[in-house]
């Protein structure tokens, strides 16, 4: 909050996809991909959702290519496990046309690889190598597209390098039969299918999302939306391949529940009360704050230093905020509040309140802080608000979903350390801005080759592993630079669009760093508030009433969409947050009167 941030370069950020011829096979290589060409139709590849077909033009070599076509939330996945041989180079290529082509290696033992191009019109080669681990048998080599994209073409698909060996292979294993899909909770299904003879590991599929491995029945599949019908596909897999997908099961997940906290209306209004200093926009005793408000986040705690954990919280000063009420007071306007139903939190960090949590001790200091804080004044929980350089990621801290870097790493732990100590009732909210988050889509931290800013898409370890704690994420669009969304086109702040792309990659899931293999799972909905600013004093970005309605209105009953399509359709969705209770009072409450005109309340 209270901040912007500049634009990062170009030559600091851009990664282009690998276009090159790759090095000349040694001669004990082989070309290991069966029917690349796709003379023999789709003989050996699997498509998602049925979205692969053989034509006969336009081709790159020989008479056929592969025709794939993204629908909806598929983005056309083909693709195919090949025998390999341990600790071995290997390079794969393409030709491929069209606009988003990706190509890729998952499964290596080492690093997952893949590159892309994002330039239609004539064949180009993609090409990416990569060395199998020391006891990797088996890759999944695949193709795909994207989001509403056009149909693309891929032909002459190779895996050169060391033939595993020779007769007597093992064969892939039969398709799963009788899977059956249960929904356990608001966001999550349990998969189920007997064994099939000869399988060592089996993938599970679901349209519109990246296939996962498995050793054994059953599968938890989790992060998923409530109150929505899925689809699954399961294929057994062995050194020898991949089966053909089983027959499609289907399960639609509970009413909307919520990790951590819950007890919020179905559709709430979230806003940041100034309770430690006035910025301008006047001093809002905590009785004063009208009913409007379902969530109140009291900005802010601030630590004694940037590294030290040890966080503080004062009321502001009677010479900057003449009103102050005493503390006695505003302990007994939160509990009024919360005895109407309402929650109060603290909210750490803001533009000012630099939180580095480089070591155990400054883990735990913040813990103890904070906990003081809570049970000082009676609070419901915790809204993390790091800004600037609070986070950002070590060199080499490559994957959301395993992160090292240590003020990553402890910052996890300290909340997960807070949830356990007040249990199912503790609230926890983010606000990071769309640089710690979506623009995570695009770049991850330093890159692989270093370079960029290591901030980029730092929150996203930090919201996957506490993902099922969390009650409520709303990220700040505002003080944002333009921001490419999951259509590849870039967005900019201050009209409905802005929050319809943001938004739709939180509620869909988006690949970090254009990794496929890496796709950070989509949120419930009744977990994703839209954050903007309440007047044009609060934040650059401020959004009129009207465009704040259709950016509602597309994403709870896609009308109103303007060019951009959304992945799906989100009644669930939470609410609104603002900076600030403080600036909606200065603009004459038009932000909170907009939002109870349109959902009735």
């Amino acid at each position: 909050m209270r901040r912007t941030w500049s634009l990062l370069t170009a030559a600091a950020l851009a990664a282009a996809a690998f276009l090159a011829t790759g090095p000349p096979a040694a001669a004990a290589d082989a070309d290991l991909v069966r029917n690349g060409g796709f003379e023999a139709g789709l003989d050996g590849w699997s498509c998602s959702a049925g979205s692969g077909a053989v034509v006969t033009t336009p081709v790159h070599g020989g008479g056929s290519a592969l025709r794939a076509t993204p629908a909806g939330q598929d983005n056309a996945r083909c693709s195919q496990s090949v025998t390999v041989k341990p600790d071995s180079p290997y390079t794969l290529a393409a030709w491929v046309q069209g606009a988003y082509v990706y190509l890729g290696a998952s499964g290596t033992g080492t690093t997952d690889v893949s590159a892309w191009t994002q330039t239609p019109g004539a064949w180009k080669q993609l090409t990416t190598t990569f060395r199998t681990g020391p006891s990797t048998t088996s890759v999944t080599v695949y193709t795909h597209g994207w989001y509403g994209q056009p149909a693309h073409l891929t032909d002459d698909l190779t895996l050169i390098g060391p033939d595993p060996g020779g007769p007597g292979q093992p064969q892939p294993p039969a398709a799963p039969t009788g899977l059956t899909a249960t929904a356990t909770s608001s966001s999550s299904v349990s998969l189920n299918w007997p064994a099939v003879p000869g399988a060592t590991s089996y993938t599970v599929h679901r349209d519109g999302a990246a296939p996962f491995s498995v050793t054994s029945a059953p599968a938890a599949v989790t992060g998923l939306a409530a109150s929505t019908t899925y689809t699954f596909r399961v294929s057994a897999v062995n050194a020898a391949g991949e089966s053909a997908q089983s027959a499609p099961a289907s399960a639609t997940t509970t009413a909307g529940g919520g990790g951590g906290g819950g007890g919020l209306p179905a559709h709430a209004l979230v806003g940041y009360l100034h309770a430690s200093f006035a910025n301008g926009s006047g001093y809002v005793r905590m009785a004063d704050v009208p009913a409007s408000w379902d969530v109140v986040n009291l900005a802010f705690g601030e630590p004694t230093s940037v590294t030290s954990g040890d966080i503080r919280f004062r009321l502001c000063p009677v010479a900057e905020c003449p009103n102050v009420e005493s503390p006695a007071e505003f302990k007994a306007a939160i509990k009024a509040k919360q005895a109407a139903g309402k929650k109060v939190l603290i909210s750490i960090g803001g533009q000012n309140g630099q939180v580095q949590l480089s070591t155990t001790a400054a883990r735990d200091t913040f813990v103890s802080s904070v906990s003081k804080i809570i049970d000082e004044y009676g609070l419901d929980g915790l809204d993390i608000d790091f800004e600037g350089h609070s986070l950002s990621l070590a060199t080499g801290d490559t994957d959301f979903r395993a992160p090292t870097t240590p003020v990553v790493v402890n910052l996890i732990s300290a909340v997960k350390t807070l949830k356990a100590r007040y249990g199912q009732g503790f609230v926890l909210t983010m606000a990071p801005e769309t640089f710690f988050v979506q623009l995570g889509h695009q770049f991850y931290g330093s890159g692989p080759w270093g370079g960029q800013d290591p901030r980029a898409g730092a929150y996203l370890p930090v919201i996957h592993a506490l993902r099922d704690d969390l009650t409520l994420l709303h990220v700040q669009d505002y003080n944002s630079g333009p921001i490419m969304g999951l259509d590849n086109q870039y967005h900019s702040m201050g009209g409905a669009d802005f929050h319809i792309a943001m938004t739709d990659m939180l509620l869909t899931g988006f690949p970090v760093a254009g990794n496929t293999a890496r796709v950070f799972p989509a949120l419930r909905p009744d977990q994703v508030a839209i954050g903007l600013p309440a007047t044009t004093n609060a934040g650059n970005g401020h959004t009129p009433p009207a465009e704040v309605n259709k950016a509602l209105n597309c994403l709870t009953k896609k009308t109103d969409c303007g060019s951009y399509q959304t992945h799906g359709t989100w009644p669930a969705l939470r609410g609104l947050m603002t900076w600030s209770i403080n600036w909606d009072r200065f603009g004459g409450w038009e932000f909170s009167r907009n939002f109870d005109a349109y959902f009735g309340g």
